[in-house]
């Protein structure tokens, strides 16, 4: 009978040393991962099954979990989400990248460039986040806050994360992925609320986003919000990947829209510089 390898002591000196853990939170974060990457809340069983656990396992774990508001249950529908705990370790962990550490650097010149709103976005389970934020003095009332995910076809944060994360679209719909798959849903809702202002076909989409990669940024005029217009400019890694949109949004009142104006030239301006810190090269 051959004899199994064992490892000798100087290979085992070698080896990382196991650290002690708790194996049920490690056991109980598996919950919380199928919540992050699940496109909606879900019932305890399927929830528990992904987990792959039983339910009443997994209930004694969300029990807990809704106790420290890192998952939330609906009341009528009794499904469960991520909850606001969860939301703010995110958008934590979300602002310390080096990408928006050298964002909020830039912010302050630029607010005093534009005397707009700022913010700043990043690519999120649901579609782009917004992580950062700052009022300007003449700041327009919009109904946004931290968190919240931009819709892909009618903000011009959206547009950008379209135009420069997504491969190019074909008649046949074979671009993979979840953003493709994102931005079908909302092009799928447009055409059901017979939108005129928001592309509703896959040829109109195409030809917005083609404009938007041809312009560098991407604008929306009273499509998010009545009386608001914003840009976005594409950051990118030195990998030549959207790393983040840099947003400028106001009134109409005191926002210049013009693809050369006020706002426009020096936000782009400061996402090139952005993207030339974080080691992009333009070709």
């Amino acid at each position: 009978m051959k004899a199994s390898p064992s490892i000798s002591n100087a290979d085992r000196s070698s080896l990382p040393p196991q650290r002690a853990g708790i194996q049920s939170v490690e056991v109980g974060f598996s919950l919380l991962e199928v919540l992050s990457t699940s496109p909606g809340p879900l019932m305890l069983r399927d929830l528990a099954a992904a987990a792959g656990m039983s339910a009443a396992k997994a209930h004694r774990y969300l029990v807990s979990f809704q106790r420290l508001e890192l998952v939330a249950q609906d009341s009528a529908t009794t499904r469960y989400a991520l909850g606001p705990a969860a939301l703010k370790l995110g958008l934590a962990a979300l602002s310390r990248l080096d990408s928006v550490k050298l964002a909020r650097q830039l912010m302050p010149a630029l607010m005093a460039q534009t005397g707009q709103t700022l913010a700043l976005a990043v690519w999120g389970n649901q579609g782009p986040t917004l992580v950062h934020w700052e009022e300007s003095p003449q700041a327009v009332t919009v109904n946004l806050r931290l968190g919240d995910v931009m819709p892909l076809l009618s903000s011009a944060t959206g547009l950008c994360f379209a135009a420069f994360s997504l491969p190019r679209l074909t008649a046949g719909g074979k671009s993979p992925g979840r953003l493709a798959l994102l931005v079908k849903d909302e092009l799928a809702r447009n055409q059901k609320l017979a939108r005129k202002d928001v592309p509703a076909s896959l040829a109109e989409l195409t030809a917005l986003l083609e404009d938007v990669r041809r312009r560098g940024m991407a604008r929306a005029v009273n499509t998010l919000l009545p009386g608001v217009a914003g840009f976005c400019a594409p950051v990118f890694d030195a990998d030549g990947h959207l790393a983040l949109g840099m947003v400028a949004l106001g009134s109409l009142a005191t926002f210049d829209p013009g693809w050369d104006g006020t706002v426009a030239k020096p936000l782009a301006s400061a996402a090139r510089q952005l993207s030339r810190d974080l080691g992009f090269k333009e070709a």
